[in-house]
C-alpha cells in the first residue's frame, strides 16, 4: 500500500544511487501535494514516467527538452487569472535541458518575473542521451563528447555558473543545495516556494553511471564537493547574499577525484596544470563567499 505522503513513489527505473532521484523525492515532498511540476525531457523524466506508469503523485508534465520554462509560464499565468494562488509551480530540468537547450525558456519566465520555482538538477553532463558534455561539465572531466587523449585532457571549459545568470535576472530567490543534506535541501524549497517571484536552486546530484563512481558513495561525493569547496551552499534573496554554509577546513580536492573515474586521469602529474586551475577556481569561491570559518 502507498503512503499517501509520499508524493515520488519507488517504482521507477532510475540507476542505483541516482542523485537525481533522491533530490526530486526531497524536493516535491517539501513542496507538498498542492504542486504543478513541469519537467523538460532529460534523465529525470524518462525513468520516473516510463508510459503507461509513473512515480509522480501530483501534476507532471512533460514538456520537450527546451520548454519547461515556457509551458511553466503559462500554467503561472492561468492560475493567476483563475484567483488560485496556492498552488506551487516548479519548473525543473537537468544541466543539459536548463543551462543549455531550455535556457532561454527559463531566462524568458526569470525576466518576467512569473511565480514559479526553476530548479536545475545538475549531474553535469548530457546522462541520458550518452554522457556528453553539458555547459556545466567541470573542467578536465572525461566525457564521450571531451574524451581525454593525446590532444586534449577532457573538457575544456569551466562550469556555466547558472546563479551569476538567475541573479542577473533579478530573481527573488537563488540557492546552491547538495543531495547529502536533505534537511537544508527542503528547507531552500520551503522557504523559495513562501517567497512571490522567480526562484532558482541549483542542486548538485552525482551520477555513478556518468561520473563512474560507485553508488554507495553518492552522498560521500555529494559532501566532499561541497567541504571541497567545489561546491559552495549560498542563498541570494533579492539579490543579496543572505546564507553561506560555512567550512572549518577544505577538503583537498583529490580526494574528490580519487571517487570518480571521470577525474582519475587528473591524478597524474601531466595533469598538474588543470587541477591548478581547479584549485584556483576554488580558492575565488572561498575569497567571494568567506567559506572559511565558524
Amino acid at each position: 500500500m502507498i503512503d499517501e505522503k509520499i508524493l515520488f513513489t519507488a517504482g521507477h527505473t532510475a540507476c542505483a544511487g541516482c542523485g537525481q532521484s533522491l533530490a526530486a523525492r526531497l524536493v516535491i515532498d517539501a513542496a507538498g501535494p498542492n504542486t504543478i511540476v513541469v519537467n523538460n525531457t532529460g534523465c529525470l523524466e524518462v525513468f520516473s514516467t516510463g508510459y503507461p506508469y509513473t512515480s509522480w503523485r501530483v501534476p507532471f508534465i512533460h514538456s520537450l527538452f527546451e520548454n519547461a520554462g515556457a509551458v511553466a509560464s503559462g500554467i503561472e499565468s492561468a492560475l493567476r487569472y483563475l484567483g488560485k494562488r496556492d498552488v506551487n509551480v516548479i519548473a525543473q530540468a537537468g544541466d543539459g535541458g536548463f543551462a543549455d537547450i531550455g535556457l532561454q525558456a527559463f531566462s524568458g519566465l526569470w525576466e518576467r518575473g512569473h511565480n514559479v520555482l526553476t530548479i536545475c538538477y545538475d549531474n553535469e553532463a548530457y546522462m541520458n542521451t550518452g554522457i556528453q558534455r553539458s555547459g556545466t561539465t567541470p573542467t578536465g572531466c572525461n566525457t564521450t563528447t571531451s574524451p581525454v587523449g593525446k590532444t586534449i585532457a577532457g573538457n575544456l571549459r569551466w562550469k556555466k555558473n547558472l546563479v551569476e545568470i538567475a541573479l542577473a535576472h533579478r530573481c527573488v530567490y537563488v540557492a546552491t543545495s547538495s543531495v547529502h543534506l536533505p534537511v537544508d535541501l527542503q528547507n531552500k524549497v520551503k522557504k523559495a516556494l513562501k517567497l512571490i517571484g522567480p526562484k532558482f536552486i541549483h542542486i548538485l546530484c552525482p551520477c555513478p553511471l556518468g561520473w563512474g563512481s560507485e553508488p554507495s558513495d553518492t552522498i560521500k561525493i555529494a559532501q566532499i564537493a561541497v567541504e571541497s569547496g567545489f561546491w559552495p551552499l549560498v542563498e541570494f534573496e533579492e539579490g543579496r547574499l543572505t546564507k553561506v554554509r560555512k567550512l572549518k577546513q577544505l577538503t583537498p580536492i583529490e580526494e574528490y577525484f580519487k571517487l570518480q573515474r571521470r577525474f582519475h586521469h587528473l591524478l597524474k602529474e601531466q595533469y598538474k596544470e588543470i587541477v591548478d586551475m581547479w584549485k584556483n577556481q576554488i580558492q575565488k569561491n572561498v575569497e567571494k563567499y568567506q567559506l572559511l570559518g565558524n
